[in-house]
């Protein structure tokens, strides 16, 4: 199997993603060894102190891997995955870009930086796959 025939191609196969597509990520942009995610931030998304919840960043992040770890239509599931939050957010959207480190018969490794529309440096998330 190719990749994705086109950005609508992704959409339509990641509308499964439920949680992520009903909290807000829609994917921007796809190459074959990256893509771009974003979020529009509302209310629903801050924690308790005003905040852009950790579980926001993670889930947009997560998206962005599954999308590029998948374009090749090799089921790919995680493994691990760090994020290192590195500062506030203090735009209204966040965007993930990502960026991939390795693409082996077996594995895959990606890392996905993420920013805010007013290019503050959000966080850094690693992950790493398992081809099915």
């Amino acid at each position: 199997m190719g990749t994705f025939a086109n950005l609508e191609e992704a959409r339509d196969y990641f509308a499964g993603d439920v949680f992520a597509i009903e909290n807000g990520v829609r994917i921007e942009e796809l190459k074959e060894d990256s893509c771009l995610c974003s979020l529009t931030l509302t209310e629903h998304h801050r924690n308790a102190m005003g905040a852009v919840m950790g579980g926001v960043i993670f889930t947009l992040a997560d998206l962005a891997f599954a999308v590029s770890a998948n374009n090749d239509h090799h089921p790919t599931v995680s493994m691990t995955a760090t994020v290192h939050f590195l500062s506030p957010v203090k735009g209204r959207q966040l965007l993930a870009r990502s960026r991939r480190i390795k693409n082996g018969r077996a594995s895959a490794v990606w890392e996905i930086e993420i920013r805010d529309d007013l290019g503050t440096n959000v966080a850094l998330f690693t992950c790493s796959g398992f081809k099915l």
